[in-house]
């Protein structure tokens, strides 16, 4: 008791004490700019000088809207679908925002609750593997520079996400913005479509690819559009939430759907089939007639995709088109590589520079591995694909266990809770389906899944313990 007393007066004091200099150091602040104003009166300064006070209280305040907002942007990388946003920077000061909030509410208030679990420390592993193979990386310099740009945002978001999201009201948040972020960048995919905009091979659809944005590859934005399609579609069906919010859920699955096939990427169509089929299993009793629906379904959304039309993977190939071979040629490649390399592989991002070395068949350019599971083969080895797939493996079991608990006893967990853990459950589902077709080894969507896991795990957890302690107090 002693020690407790002494331990929370000494963060009273150093409270008190980190509050003073705040203030100083905000006086001062306004001082040198004022200074500076009277140097050079540029109109930007008096701006600056009023929004500072606003900026550091939102920073401190509400540190989940930033985590949510720099996802959406870093994930669904919103100033690019929206170029008026472009010249911002907005990732670059959220992740500045982000940091400084983590800092503050794990250094002084306490009010962040660091755990860890099965799924975050699986991550851990791998993302330490990755690490420790960036100087044996046969193009360093790339790996570095992707590690640098990407892959270390995602090393620090995804157990600060898990931290950050932590009660029912983070979950609805977080739901509102996975769904809101996918609906804008589906709205925007279908105008492109209608007006022509950004179409590669002519007939499929890309968004911000004059900016060379990640979306301006087909096969990336169906990526991305997928994962909110499974939050959608949960939100959709999930009884108990407001009438509005299943319209609201239906209308942006409905029009993520339209926006995917848009995209003609056969990824994406199975990645929406697996999510569909998930949501038939749990719901339709008949398995004979939920195999019928599915075949009638998968034509359906292939003839309506015109995957016969495509220039690359259309009917006019004869025997295995163009891009069934080339995806054939790139898993081969990445066997090779993890013969030559199978402890740390080729390195991170390293697969496309090294398709000429390893490639069987050569046509005069490098190509994409176009796999997730092979693109960590090569990339990472041997040892890499078993830390990974054991990732994904726990994250599956802990998300299913967690849809299960949650479905067991809806009198204790809101439905906020059921349309956000069967979204990750469909996601991860998605993802592994998807993932064969797509690379998505390296990128924010199985990461945000594996922090939400962990989040609504731990959770669920917490209130299964207090309610065995009940139980137990009214037994005894």
């Amino acid at each position: 008791m002693l020690a407790s007393h002494w331990i929370n007066e000494q963060r009273k004091c150093l409270l008190m004490r980190l509050h003073t200099h705040f203030i100083h150091a905000t006086v001062l602040f306004l001082v040198l700019t004022c200074g500076l104003w009277f140097f050079i009166p540029h109109p930007i300064i008096p701006i600056a000088i009023g929004l500072t006070p606003f900026i550091i209280l939102i920073i401190i305040s509400q540190p989940i809207l930033l985590g949510l907002l720099f996802i959406a942007f870093s994930f669904f990388r919103l100033h690019e679908a929206l170029p008026f946003l472009y010249s911002l920077n907005i990732p670059l000061m959220l992740s500045i925002g982000t940091t400084i909030t983590l800092a503050w509410h794990l250094g002084f208030n306490g009010k962040m609750r660091i755990f860890n679990c099965k799924e975050l420390f699986s991550f851990y592993v791998f993302f330490l593997f990755v690490t420790l193979g960036l100087p044996l990386s046969s193009n360093v310099g790339e790996a570095v520079s992707y590690y640098e740009q990407v892959y270390i945002k995602i090393g620090i978001m995804t157990p600060v996400l898990a931290w950050l999201l932590c009660h029912v009201d983070c979950y609805r948040r977080t739901l509102h913005m996975i769904s809101l972020s996918g609906l804008i960048i589906a709205l925007i995919t279908i105008h492109n479509k209608v007006n022509g905009i950004g179409m590669v091979e002519e007939t499929r659809v890309t968004v911000g690819r004059e900016l060379g944005s990640v979306l301006g590859d087909p096969n990336d934005l169906a990526l991305v559009l997928l994962f909110p399609f499974s939050f959608a579609i949960s939100v959709a069906m999930t009884s108990g939430l407001s009438k509005k919010q299943r319209i609201f859920g239906l209308s942006t699955a409905v029009a993520i759907l339209i926006a995917i096939i848009g995209t003609q990427s056969r990824g994406g169509i199975l990645g929406i089939l697996s999510v569909l089929t998930t949501v038939g299993w749990r719901c339709i009793k008949s398995k004979a007639l939920l195999l019928t629906l599915g075949g009638i379904l998968c034509t359906i959304l292939f003839v309506t995709a015109g995957i016969n039309d495509r220039k690359s993977g259309g009917a006019m190939e004869e025997g295995l088109d163009a891009s069934a071979k080339g995806r054939l040629y790139a898993w081969e490649a990445a066997f090779y590589m993890a013969i030559d390399n199978p402890i740390f592989g080729v390195g991170l991002n390293n697969f496309y520079f090294n398709y000429f070395y390893y490639s069987s068949h050569w046509d005069g350019v490098n190509h994409a591995v176009h796999s997730t599971w092979f693109g960590v083969l090569g990339e990472t080895g041997f040892v890499g694909l078993v830390a990974f797939l054991t990732m994904i493996l726990i994250t599956y079991r802990s998300a299913h266990k967690t849809v299960n608990i949650i479905t067991k006893y809806p009198e204790t967990y809101p439905p906020v809770m059921r349309a956000v853990s069967n979204g990750i459950y469909f996601g991860i589902i998605a993802f592994c389906v998807a993932g064969t077709f797509l690379t998505q080894s390296f990128t924010w969507p199985l990461y945000i899944l594996i922090a939400l896991t962990a989040s609504i795990s731990n959770f669920v957890k917490n209130i299964e313990h207090q309610r065995k302690n009940e139980c137990s107090s009214l037994y005894s």
